[in-house]
């Protein structure tokens, strides 16, 4: 079992982020220097290092499902104008604005969640769990990861990407910054969806939207 202080401790040291140091420990076995290795090897560790750097550049992507319903509007940014014109940042602003349109995130990030809505979903979920009649002395470490599973509902970094699951939209995000070389920020976004809080009939759109994509 992966220790929380093990994961916060090659965080402060790589500067990478919680869930890519939690991945390395597990595939290193617990072990620190050998996770750092595997941050350094992906590059992951060269790119977060990079994330403090200012990213004022970038582009206003868009994306408007095939029949015209769903309208997404994004900006991604990145150092450079030059980079800015890379043809895989390019590719990457089309396939987040997909994403959006997809899976409807609430939030860039769990940082930006207001206190309050998380606030709110803790106390939803604690009382959930005491009515399925959790130990109360276990109901709290439920809660977080219930909670978990809610910022990678909402929160667009933490949403597994459409076109590969396998991995998140943080971690797309950096690897396209190890690969390009400059700090990129999904800084926000807006999704539209014609007669969004009408009463209309049910549907999947994120496999309609794979539909669209050959998957």
């Amino acid at each position: 079992m992966i220790k929380a202080a093990d994961v916060k401790t090659l965080r402060d040291k790589t500067g990478a982020g919680m869930m890519d140091c939690k991945k390395a420990l597990v595939e290193a076995k617990g072990d620190l220097e050998k996770a750092g290795e595997i941050l350094r090897e992906k590059g992951i560790s060269t790119a977060a290092k990079k994330s403090g750097r200012i990213a004022a550049e970038g582009i206003v992507t868009s994306y408007i499902h095939g029949n015209g319903r769903i309208g997404v509007l994004l900006e991604v940014n990145i150092e450079t104008d030059f980079a800015a014109k890379n043809e895989d940042f390019q590719q990457f602003g089309k396939d987040v604005a997909m994403q959006i349109a997809a899976m409807k995130p609430e939030y860039v990030s769990r940082e930006d969640v207001p206190a309050e809505v998380i606030e709110k979903e803790k106390a939803i979920l604690k009382a959930q769990a005491l009515n399925e009649g959790k130990p109360e002395k276990i109901v709290d470490k439920i809660t977080e990861g219930r909670l978990d599973k809610f910022f990678k509902q909402v929160c667009l970094t933490e949403q597994s990407f459409i076109k590969d699951p396998d991995k998140t939209i943080q971690e797309l995000t950096t690897e396209l910054i190890a690969r390009i070389g400059e700090n990129i920020k999904i800084r926000r976004f807006t999704r539209y969806e014609m007669g969004e809080g009408l009463e209309k009939r049910e549907e999947n759109f994120a496999e309609e939207v794979q539909k669209t994509m050959g998957r």
